[in-house]
């Protein structure tokens, strides 16, 4: 087996992490760094491939190669931080990948494509991947999210005005911190954003959830329900609408963050299921 890790995962116990593989199987294991890897040549590596990383490892994956061949198996070990996807599959250990990475939805963000793991933080979200960013940048020490979200609601982040539309039905939307799409259930480290939704579902639909109406002080003491789930019973402040073709335009450009990668000053977003793709 060949084992693609990435040395930068889990502030940099990549190659560590890695390496509990071999608790795993009986078989060989070689350890290949995935920096500067082309992942078409990778595909053609006799024998089992595993990936090991973060979210973001399995994301270039799907972003760099158009279609998998149905007979090339590849398996997946979490060594990331937020582990997102694999906390929404359930299962531990080496997890083959090959079903929950074939007809992803589609995102449109300034133009560029990308294939959707786990989903798209719009608003308070991307903004906080934001200034994790930029504190990366200057330091070594762990970003500490939910602190920089504290900080965000009280002062420096403020909520926009959306209009989104789901499968040709308008939505209007008043002071919105979130409106997030989601393929999965989870992101931002363990964040059950939207509960019900099923990435395998056959009709391969997506959730928009918009938290939207609430001021400040009330945001911030229903925030944590959103880590079990349990923000959807305020449905004077909370909306999940699903379906298959979803724009979401604000009033003012806003960061934005997909499956991890920040993109700044984004005016609105679209995402398409894997359905509408094939039409």
């Amino acid at each position: 087996m060949t084992v693609y890790y990435n040395p930068l995962a889990d502030n940099g116990k990549g190659l560590e992490n890695a390496e509990k593989i071999k608790e795993l199987t009986s078989e060989k294991v070689e350890f290949k760094d995935i920096r500067g890897v082309d992942f078409k040549e990778m595909l053609k590596t006799e024998g089992k491939i595993a990936l090991c990383g973060g979210d973001g490892t399995i994301s270039r994956l799907v972003n760099r190669i158009d279609v998998i061949p149905d007979n090339r198996e590849i398996f997946y070990f979490p060594a990331g931080t937020g582990n997102d996807f694999t906390r929404d599959v359930g299962k531990d250990g080496l997890i083959l990948l090959n079903p929950y990475i074939k007809d992803l939805p589609t995102a449109v963000i300034k133009g560029k494509s990308y294939k959707v793991l786990n989903g798209i933080g719009y608003g308070l979200d991307g903004y906080c991947c934001e200034i994790g960013d930029k504190l990366r940048a200057k330091s070594d020490k762990p970003v500490n999210y939910p602190a920089i979200a504290i900080k965000g609601v009280l002062y420096d982040f403020k909520p926009r005005n959306a209009v989104a539309v789901v499968d040709g039905k308008k939505y209007e939307f008043q002071k919105v911190w979130l409106a997030p799409t989601m393929n999965g259930r989870y992101y931002g480290g363990g964040m059950c954003i939207t509960p019900n939704q099923n990435r395998l579902n056959p009709e391969r639909k997506v959730t928009l959830a918009v938290w939207f109406g609430a001021g400040k002080f009330k945001t911030l003491t229903r925030f944590s329900s959103i880590f079990k789930g349990e923000h959807v019973k305020y449905t004077e402040m909370f909306q999940m609408i699903e379906g298959h073709d979803i724009e979401v335009k604000f009033d003012r450009p806003t960061p934005l963050q997909v499956d991890g990668e920040t993109i700044t000053d984004v005016e609105s977003y679209t995402m398409k299921s894997a359905v509408l793709e094939k039409v």
